[in-house]
């Protein structure tokens, strides 16, 4: 008998019983159910098992943070439940019973954006360094930058372009690429659809206004203009939904024989054709439009209350799922207005609920139990992934979880008030600093402080008033 056998024997009796799992699987520190009567589940007994750091239910699945001994604990659950394990996607597809439409669109979003994360990352990282070394005059009485008296590092400047060009103007490639595979298309056909958004033949977007002549594809009867979409998320979305609609249903009709060479051709050139001539233009003005309403709000007289509003509820939107969305305004503001200020206050977000967990551990040191879950979830926190710390400890207390609103709702303010603008979206958290642009680099840095006391002061205060009988979770 391992030491997950009574763990694992308790978590089943009170998730509602084997009849009450439709499908499990896990993730680095969460077992995953989608349970066919969620109502079954008793989250006060299940929350009371010593292994058991807290419970959540997102996108339609009841997820049991474990911590790093998931995956052993996991083995022995499956076994003793004699239910078969699952991957991911078949969770997903399962716990779609337990979704309203607005949750299955914000899935679908979130299954786009996150493979091209990691590249997003590394570009808005990849340009922050760029602007350090070739923007600030940091050199020579503050005359000069690193790029201008230094032939090794202009290099490194001209070179890095190579990868941040790749990620941001050729986006449409990895968009399409990850439409068409979330939605069961041709992979390589998105890839190719993608390349036809932003082949080097075709006049980029921005630059249309300041074209004098703007070639064209002459049919004789009539002609297209050749634009492109560099850069562009919602053309993308678009042509990558239209080119898996179609291939999909044309696999349902058209015979096994000629499948091979019908379909990829009968979907592809379709779908090029109204990319270029009704999807581009439209999701272009659908992009503009978005992304003008964020940025005139942010930057208008009352900026400071969109920002207030964002900054409180952006914690709550990471529970919901809607935070997904961001994804999107941040990449076309970046390209239209050269710098996104929603990502900064999305970074102090993070930073918030890192606080609040910090506060916690101050508040609860001498608990080793409890620090088990709080220091490890202060730390991933600070770096990025709020998971831990706001379904771990924030939630579990409901009060340290208003105190990190009530701090990245102050942060917020004094980013948005400032007109910090960020490259990119980047690694949030504390190393989000390096994807700020280098002119806002010092009130970025005095918008983290903020965000790092006063969610810690808060926390602290309503441990020693009432607040500390409020909590989220019933």
């Amino acid at each position: 008998m391992s030491k997950y056998t009574e763990p694992s024997k308790d978590l089943l009796e009170h998730i509602g019983g084997k009849e009450n799992i439709a499908a499990v699987t896990h993730c680095v520190t969460r077992m995953r159910f989608v349970l066919n009567d969620p109502t079954k589940a008793d989250i006060k007994e299940i929350e009371s098992i010593k292994l058991v750091k807290g419970t959540f239910t997102q996108a339609g699945q009841f997820q049991v943070i474990i911590g790093n001994e998931v995956s052993s604990f996991y083995n022995d659950f499956v076994k003793i439940a004699g239910v078969d394990g699952t991957t991911k996607d078949e969770a997903k597809v399962a716990a779609k019973q337990n979704q309203n439409w607005l949750q299955r669109m914000m899935g679908h979003l979130a299954d786009i954006f996150t493979p091209l994360i990691p590249a997003l990352v590394v570009g808005g990282l990849i340009l922050g360094f760029r602007n350090v070394i070739g923007d600030i005059k940091l050199l020579e009485d503050g005359t000069k930058t690193i790029v201008e008296v230094s032939q090794f590092w202009a290099g490194v400047h001209a070179f890095l372009w190579l990868i941040g060009e790749a990620v941001f103007h050729f986006l449409p490639v990895g968009i399409t690429w990850s439409v068409t595979k979330k939605m069961g298309g041709s992979q390589i056909l998105g890839i190719v659809l993608g390349i036809t958004l932003v082949s080097p033949q075709l006049l980029n977007a921005y630059g249309v206004s300041g074209a004098k002549d703007i070639p064209v594809w002459d049919f004789g009867f009539t002609q297209i203009k050749m634009i492109g979409y560099q850069a562009q998320v919602i053309p993308a979305i678009l042509a990558g939904l239209l080119l898996a609609f179609l291939e999909t249903r044309l696999r349902k009709i058209v015979p096994n024989s000629i499948s091979m060479i019908v379909v990829p051709f009968f979907a592809l050139i379709p779908t090029v054709l109204i990319a270029h001539t009704v999807l581009g233009p439209i999701g272009w003005s659908i992009g503009s439009a978005i992304s003008n309403v964020v940025y005139s709000s942010l930057t208008s007289a009352f900026g400071w209350v969109f920002a207030a509003i964002f900054g409180f509820a952006y914690a709550p939107l990471v529970i919901t799922g809607l935070h997904h969305m961001t994804n999107a305004i941040d990449l076309q503001l970046m390209n239209q207005f050269e710098g996104t200020n929603l990502w900064p206050m999305i970074a102090l977000s993070n930073i918030a609920q890192g606080s609040a967990v910090l506060a916690m551990i101050f508040i609860n040191w001498k608990n080793e139990e409890e620090k088990q879950v709080s220091i490890p979830a202060a730390i991933s926190c600070y770096l990025g992934v709020t998971e831990p710390a706001m379904f771990g400890i924030n939630l579990k207390y409901g009060f340290p979880f208003l105190a990190a609103m009530l701090g990245s709702m102050a942060a917020a303010v004094i980013s948005v008030g400032s007109n910090v603008m960020a490259n990119s979206i980047g690694v949030g958290g504390i190393p989000g600093f390096l994807s700020i642009q280098p002119q806002h680099m010092v009130m970025f840095a005095i918008s983290m402080v903020v965000a790092i006391v006063v969610p810690f002061i808060l926390t602290v205060v309503f441990a020693k008033t009432r607040m500390n009988k409020f909590s989220f979770k019933k």
